[in-house]
C-alpha cells in the first residue's frame, strides 16, 4: 500500500506540472482552442480552481492503484510497459469519456483531441513513474 501511495503522490506532482505546461502550451500554440474556454459552458468560478490542482493527484492515485493491479500482465521493457499502460488507460477510460463529452457539450473536436492527448500523455508518464517506483516483482529479482 505504501508503494501505491508514494508512487501516486510522485506521479501527481509530475502530472500537475504537465497539466500546467499543457495549459500554457495550448494558449501559446493553439490560441483558437484556448479561446473556446471562454464559452459559457465552462464554469469560471474562483472557488473551483483548486479542483484543477487536485485533479492530477486524484488521477495519479487511481492510476497507481490500477498499476498495482495490472503490472503483472504487462510485458516488455521499461518504456514498453509504461507506454502500454498509458494506452490501456486511454482506451478504457479516456476515449469513451471524450466521446461522451464531444456528444454532450458544445466543444470542438480539436478541443476534445487536446484533452485526449493530455490524458494519454498522463497515462504514459504515470506508467513510467510507476514502473520505476513500483516495478513488477520478477523484474526486481533480476536487478
Amino acid at each position: 500500500m505504501k508503494k501505491i501511495i508514494v508512487a501516486g503522490l510522485a506521479a501527481g506532482v509530475v502530472l500537475l506540472i504537465l497539466s500546467i505546461l499543457g495549459l500554457y502550451a495550448t494558449i501559446w500554440f493553439f490560441p483558437g482552442i484556448a479561446a473556446q474556454y471562454f464559452d459559457p459552458a465552462f464554469d469560471t468560478q474562483q472557488g473551483r480552481i483548486m479542483i484543477y490542482y487536485i485533479h492530477p493527484f486524484l488521477i495519479a492515485m487511481a492510476l497507481s492503484w490500477f498499476w498495482g493491479r495490472t503490472k503483472g500482465i504487462l510485458t516488455g521493457s521499461f518504456l514498453t510497459r509504461g507506454i502500454e499502460f498509458g494506452f490501456m488507460y486511454a482506451v478504457v477510460a479516456i476515449f469513451p469519456m471524450m466521446c461522451l463529452m464531444y456528444s454532450a457539450l458544445s466543444v470542438s473536436l480539436a478541443m476534445v483531441t487536446t484533452w485526449f492527448a493530455l490524458g494519454m500523455l498522463q497515462g504514459v508518464v504515470a506508467g513510467l513513474i510507476f514502473e520505476k517506483m513500483n516495478p513488477k516483482l520478477n523484474q526486481m529479482k533480476q536487478s
